[in-house]
């Protein structure tokens, strides 16, 4: 389950959502049929795909 905070700028996060945050980077990612596993070619995939976003970010 995906839960989101909308932190407005100045404004604090309240103790229940930091807990809650804290609480999530513990536990680890859940593969199912929906988001499998990358296998190590599509992660390299993935990654080159990034660099080159990031990259023409950078020109624009």
């Amino acid at each position: 389950m995906t839960r989101t905070f909308t932190i407005k700028e100045g404004q604090e996060p309240a103790k229940e959502q930091l807990e809650e945050v804290k609480a999530a980077m513990k536990r680890g990612v859940q593969f199912d049929e929906d988001c499998p596993e990358l296998s190590p070619a599509m992660y390299k995939a993935f990654q080159c795909a990034t660099v080159q976003r990031n990259r023409r970010k950078k020109n624009a």
